[in-house]
C-alpha cells in the first residue's frame, strides 16, 4: 500500500520541533511492506495546497496525519489547531482513506474525528496497531475490533496496546538539517510512560504510567548516526522526565561519556532525582543545560499539582547544577486550585533565591480529560461534562483569576531572566525568529544570561 505521513504540527514557538513521532512509525510501516512518501508542513507557506500537490503527485490510498497538540497550551494568547486540522481533512475528502493519530488526537479522539470528518483514528502508540488496521483496510475488513482504533460514531475503543519494545526513529524521509538550523537541536527519546501523578499532566493518559526503556546501545547508536551522518551537535532529550529511573539515566550518560561524543545536550529533570554522582556523569555527557519541572515555588501549590519533590529539593538540585555550572531554566504554572497572591509571590521569592538562568512561567492550567484537574474543575462547577474541551479551557484560582495578569506582569517586567509566553514578557515570535538568524545551538533561554533587564513590552 502506499503511504502519505503527513506532520500537521506548525507551530514554531519557541522551536519548530522535529516530527519524531511519525519516524517511529516509519520502520515498522516499511517493514510491512508499506510504501512511504511524507509530507512535513512545518515550513510550508500554504498547508492545503502544499497536500494538494503531493496528492496529485503520489497518489497515496491511504493518508496518515498526525497532530502533535491540540493547541498551543498558552493563556491568555491561546492558537487552537483543529481548523487547520480539519482544513487538511477537507483536501483529502474522497482521494484516499484518511487516518488520525498522534499524542494531540489521543487526548480527545472520538471529539476530534467527528470535528475533523477522517474515517479512521489510531490512540496511543502506533508502531505495532498500524500495520494491522491497514492490513484490514487492504482485505476490505473491518477494523472495530483493534484495540486503539476509533471509527466515526462508534461509542467504544478498545484500550490501546502500550509497545513492549520500542524500535529506534527512522529519520530518513525528513529533513535533520532543516529542524538542526531552524530550531538549534536534534531530538532524542529514550523511553516511555510516567509512573508519577501531576494533576494537570497528560503523558500517563498517552504513554502509561509504566516506564519502558530503549536499550541504551540502540539510543547510543541513534546519537552517533545524528552526530556523524548529520553533522548534528546539540540534542535535546524529549523524555518527561530524563532522570527517572536514575540507574538508567547514569547508564546512558556513562556510555555517551565513554563513546566521546561531540555533542552537547539538555533534557528536563525532576528535582527530586538528582545527585551530584549523576550530575557529574550527565555533564560529562556533554549535558550543559537541564529545565526543571517546577511548578511552583510554593510547599501548598506542589502538593496541590500532585508533584513528586519538595520546596527543598528544588533549592538542593538548583544549586548542584550552580555548583557545577549547568545552566539552569525552571518552568512555573500560575493559576491552579488553591493558587493565592502570596503563593505566586512565594514563587517570585524563591526564583529570586535561587537565580537560575530562565524561569518560563505560564498562567493558567489547561484543563484535559481523564487528569485530576479535569475531575476538580468538574467538582467546582468550572466545566460540566457537556463543555467542549476541543477549544482550550484553562484553570484559573478564583482567589487570583481577576489579577493574575497584572500580578504577574507587574513582578516578571522587574526580573531580567523572566519568560512569559501568554503575556509576551521577554518572548514574542518575532523575536524568537529573529534570535534564530543567529544559528543558536539548544535552548534560547539560555542566551537571557547576557540580557539586560525585561524589556519586551507584554500584551495590553
Amino acid at each position: 500500500m502506499k503511504l502519505l505521513l503527513v506532520s500537521a504540527n506548525r507551530e514554531r514557538t519557541p522551536y519548530p520541533v522535529f516530527p519524531l513521532g511519525l519516524a517511529f512509525l516509519a520502520g515498522p510501516l516499511e517493514q510491512a511492506g508499506h510504501h512511504l512518501c511524507v509530507l512535513d508542513l512545518c515550513f510550508e507557506q500554504d498547508p492545503p495546497a502544499a497536500l494538494a500537490a503531493m496528492l496529485d503527485e503520489e497518489r497515496p490510498d491511504t493518508i496518515i496525519i498526525s497532530l502533535r497538540n491540540l493547541d498551543n497550551v498558552t493563556w491568555p494568547d491561546t492558537r487552537s489547531y483543529l481548523s487547520a486540522l480539519r482544513e487538511l481533512v477537507d483536501v483529502c475528502r474522497g482521494r484516499a482513506t484518511v487516518v488520525l493519530g498522534g499524542s494531540g488526537f489521543s487526548l480527545m479522539p472520538r471529539e476530534i474525528l467527528a470535528y475533523c470528518g477522517a474515517d479512521i483514528g489510531v490512540v496511543g502508540e502506533g508502531e505495532e496497531i498500524l500495520p494491522k488496521l491497514l492490513d484490514c483496510l487492504a482485505d476490505c475488513g473491518s477494523p472495530a475490533g483493534l484495540p486503539g482504533v476509533v471509527l466515526p460514531g462508534s461509542p467504544d475503543i478498545l484500550p490501546p496496546c502500550p509497545v513492549e519494545r520500542i524500535g529506534s526513529p527512522d529519520r530518513k524521509l525528513f529533513s535533520i538539517a532543516r529542524y538542526l538550523e531552524e530550531g538549534g537541536m536534534a531530538n532524542i527519546q529514550t523511553k516511555r510512560g510516567c509512573p508519577f501523578g501531576c494533576s494537570y499532566c497528560t503523558y500517563p493518559l498517552l504513554e502509561g504510567s509504566r516506564i519502558r526503556l530503549r536499550p541504551v546501545e540502540e539510543i547510543l547508536a541513534e546519537i552517533r548516526s545524528l552526530v556523524h551522518d548529520h553533522g548534528v551537535d546539540y540534542l535535546y532529550f524529549v523524555d518527561d522526565i530524563f532522570n527517572f529511573p536514575t540507574d538508567f539515566a547514569g547508564q546512558l550518560c556513562a556510555a555517551m561519556a565513554d563513546d566521546g561524543l561531540a555533542v552537547r545536550w539538555s533534557a528536563f529533570i525532576n528535582p527530586g532525582f538528582i545527585t551530584p554522582e549523576l550530575l557529574a556523569t550527565m555533564q560529562r555527557a556533554g549535558c550543559d543545560a537541564v529545565e526543571f519541572g517546577t511548578d511552583s515555588g510554593s510547599p501548598a501549590m506542589l502538593k496541590s499539582m500532585g508533584k513528586s519533590f519538595s520546596v527543598e529539593d528544588v533549592r538542593r538540585a538548583s544549586h548542584l547544577c550552580a555548583d557545577a555550572g549547568i545552566d539552569t531554566a525552571h518552568y512555573l504554572l500560575f493559576g491552579g486550585p488553591g493558587e493565592t497572591e502570596n503563593s505566586i509571590l512565594e514563587s517570585f521569592r524563591l526564583m529570586d533565591e535561587l537565580a537560575p538562568t530562565a524561569v518560563i512561567a505560564m498562567t493558567g492550567v489547561r484543563i484535559y480529560p481523564g487528569t485530576a484537574l479535569y475531575r476538580t474543575a468538574l467538582e467546582e462547577g468550572i466545566i460540566t461534562p457537556d463543555t467542549d474541551l476541543l477549544q482550550p479551557v484553562f484553570y484559573l484560582s478564583a482567589a487570583v483569576r481577576e489579577q493574575l495578569t497584572e500580578l504577574v506582569i507587574r513582578e516578571a517586567m522587574q526580573r531580567r531572566n523572566w519568560i512569559v509566553p501568554g503575556l509576551e514578557v521577554n518572548m514574542s515570535d518575532a523575536m524568537l525568529e529573529a534570535l534564530r538568524r543567529f544559528k543558536v545551538r539548544g535552548p534560547l533561554w539560555k542566551l537571557l544570561k547576557r540580557s539586560g533587564r525585561s524589556r519586551i513590552a507584554p500584551m495590553a
